[in-house]
C-alpha cells in the first residue's frame, strides 16, 4: 500500500517566507547608519536595480572542506548601477517626534528623466514642475534666499540628506 502519512516534515525553508514577488524593482534604505563626526562627509547608499542572475566557475578557498582549491560553481547576481545625479538637498531638525524636514533646495536644471518622476500622468501634464524653484536661481532675490536656506541647514539641521535620480536612460537594455 503507497501512500502518503498524514504528518510529514516541512519541505523547503521558511527562511526566505513569503515567496513571492517584491513590491517594489529596485531597493529601499529603510534606516540609516549613524553618522561619525571623526570621518569626512559622504554620501551612504548607491542605487541599484537586479539586472539578471547567471553563473560562475571559481576557485573554493575553504580549508578543511573537501572542495577546498577546487573549482566550484556558484550562482551569481547581477546589479545593474547607473550613474546617479544630485538634484536637490534636504536639512532635517530633530523634533521630539523625530525628524523634520525644515529646508529644500532644488537644483537649477532637472532632467526630463527626473521631473517626469513627480507626476502620475506625464503625457497629459503642463509639465510645469519645479518652474519656480529654477527661476530662483535666476533672479539676485532668489540667489539670496538659496544661500539664506543653505546657511540655515548647516546653522540648525542635524541631518542634511541629497536628493539623487539614477539616470537609467544611460543603459543599454
Amino acid at each position: 500500500m503507497s501512500h502518503r502519512k498524514f504528518s510529514a516534515p516541512r519541505h523547503g525553508s521558511m527562511a526566505f517566507y513569503p515567496k513571492k514577488r517584491s513590491a517594489r524593482h529596485r531597493g529601499k534604505v529603510k534606516a540609516f547608519p549613524k553618522d561619525d563626526a571623526s570621518k569626512p562627509v559622504h554620501l551612504t547608499c548607491f542605487i541599484g536595480y537586479k539586472a539578471g542572475m547567471t553563473h560562475i566557475v571559481r576557485e573554493a578557498d575553504r580549508p578543511g572542506s573537501k572542495i577546498n582549491k577546487k573549482e566550484v560553481v556558484e550562482a551569481v547576481t547581477v546589479l545593474e548601477t547607473p550613474p546617479m545625479i544630485v538634484v536637490g538637498a534636504v536639512g532635517y531638525i530633530e523634533t521630539p517626534y523625530g525628524l523634520r524636514a525644515l529646508v529644500n533646495v532644488w537644483a537649477q536644471h532637472l532632467s526630463e528623466e527626473c521631473r517626469r518622476r513627480f507626476y502620475k500622468n506625464w503625457y497629459k501634464s503642463k509639465k510645469k514642475a519645479f518652474t519656480k524653484s529654477s527661476k530662483k536661481w535666476e533672479v539676485d532675490l532668489g540667489k539670496k534666499s538659496i544661500e539664506n536656506d543653505f546657511r540655515k541647514m548647516l546653522r540648525y539641521c542635524k541631518v542634511i540628506r541629497v536628493i539623487a535620480h539614477s539616470q537609467v536612460i544611460t543603459n543599454n537594455i
